[in-house]
């Protein structure tokens, strides 16, 4: 509709060009030519609106599932915090409400394990979860994967004292404390609704989620 009305007025301008004879040059000009807008109706516009939010928003279940995956590496991690968090209160402070998780998570050697195949083939594998939930999940499994490197390093390279142990201290530290961002970020963004992309793991994971 709107754009045949803009052409509308074409034919009889070319006639009139054709009868006087005049030059485009001679014609008079309107320096602010008003042209109608088209609109949408109201139901269409309502239409689009929900579907866009629709699209982009992530239900509340799956933000509650995907978040809660991040315990679990931090959990089966949180030896690596032993150091960090014996000499530093604010640490004591910030895990000692997730001490009887943590301890009901150590009671049982196989509990890690359990959980990991629980994770990946129950819902990573599972397309009735939406990829949303799939990827964190992936995520977090990724993350939990990846201790092995420095559990392996630290059972061949376990010294009593001296420069050594500094190094261990150090690693574990360091492994401790990227455990604890993970959690924190993860956990967060997935309350919101965002998508945590971890560092070399989010693509790790990007690969195992069809």
């Amino acid at each position: 509709m709107a754009i045949s009305h803009l052409l509308s007025p074409l034919p009889s301008l070319t006639g009139n060009l054709t009868r006087t004879g005049r030059s485009s040059s001679s014609l008079p000009l309107n320096p602010n030519p008003h042209f109608p807008k088209p609109r949408l109706s109201r139901e269409r516009a309502t239409t689009l609106v929900l579907r866009s939010k629709g699209d982009d928003s992530v239900d509340a279940s799956d933000r509650l599932i995907s978040a809660v995956c991040y315990f679990y590496p931090f959990f089966d991690g949180i030896q690596y915090g032993k150091f960090i968090i014996t000499q530093y209160q604010p640490f004591q402070i910030l895990i000692q409400p997730l001490f009887p998780a943590i301890k009901a998570f150590k009671s049982f050697p196989f509990n890690g394990f359990l959980i990991f195949i629980t994770l990946y083939f129950v819902v990573v594998r599972n397309q009735n979860f939406s990829r949303y939930v799939r990827f964190n999940t992936m995520q977090a499994i990724v993350l939990d994967v990846l201790l092995i490197f420095p559990d392996l390093l630290e059972r061949s390279f376990n010294p009593r004292d001296g420069f050594g142990l500094d190094v261990v201290m150090s690693l574990d530290s360091t492994v401790f404390l990227f455990l604890l961002v993970s959690l924190i970020y993860g956990f967060s963004a997935c309350l919101f609704g965002l998508i945590p992309r971890l560092p070399i793991v989010a693509d790790a994971a990007d690969r195992q989620v069809l």
